[in-house]
């Protein structure tokens, strides 16, 4: 099932889009058949479960951090010796934290912005508004040990396509100011993840780089 699963959505991504399939709640043997199936690159949402899964599979495997990070636990993540992208850096304080942490163990590791654009509370990260005068202050020359590399946003939990789709614009309408605009001479910033399972053809439409999908490969969670 997971192996049909995933051929099925990878073979529908246009050219260029990363899938990172969610495997969070989800065993390891569930990861290891679709890393057999050919898929290299998961995602997490909790440090105890890519600390506990990460051992299990093959070198080559990467590994990206989805959740909210607790500042207490960026030091334990970033021992995860294949992490390769944190998605979920929510302010300028757990930015700065991990980069202090990533230097003491001499890593650099890559991180994208996150950006709150639902008409939810409950979402963090940065506003639009935060986010540009961040880039224009070029807070971001003074990190030693992370690199940006672009933004991460989720649309509102809505069945309104309309409302989805207006969310994943201004994602990717900040992400072009910036990098058009505000900060021109970033390097490597080149990621715009969004979209999961229930909308990540319109992320795509929107300009979506990278899409976390996760039960449409794996199934419902078990928690």
């Amino acid at each position: 099932m997971i192996a049909g699963n995933l051929h099925k959505i990878a073979g529908s991504l246009p050219q260029g889009i990363t899938l990172v399939a969610v495997s969070k709640f989800h065993p390891a043997d569930a990861v290891s058949e679709a890393y057999d199936a050919g898929q290299r690159v998961f995602g997490e949402s909790r440090v105890q479960e890519i600390t506990a899964k990460a051992p299990l599979l093959p070198a080559d495997t990467e590994w990206h951090f989805i959740g909210h990070l607790q500042t207490n636990k960026v030091a334990q993540l970033l021992r995860v010796s294949n992490l390769s992208l944190i998605h979920s850096i929510d302010s300028d304080r757990l930015l700065r934290m991990v980069d202090r942490e990533a230097a003491k163990i001499g890593k650099t590791i890559d991180v994208l912005l996150e950006l709150h654009v639902a008409d939810e509370e409950t979402k963090s990260g940065f506003t639009v508004t935060e986010l540009e005068q961040w880039m224009r202050d070029r807070r971001f020359e003074t990190l030693q040990a992370t690199h940006i590399r672009g933004v991460m946003g989720m649309a509102t939990n809505t069945d309104d396509a309309a409302r989805i789709r207006a969310d994943f614009r201004s994602i990717r309408s900040c992400y072009d100011r910036i990098i058009h605009e505000i900060a021109p001479d970033l390097r490597r910033f080149d990621v715009v993840s969004m979209g999961m399972s229930h909308d990540y053809p319109i992320a795509i439409e929107e300009g979506a780089t990278m899409v976390r999908v996760g039960t449409s490969i794996f199934g419902e969670r078990t928690y």
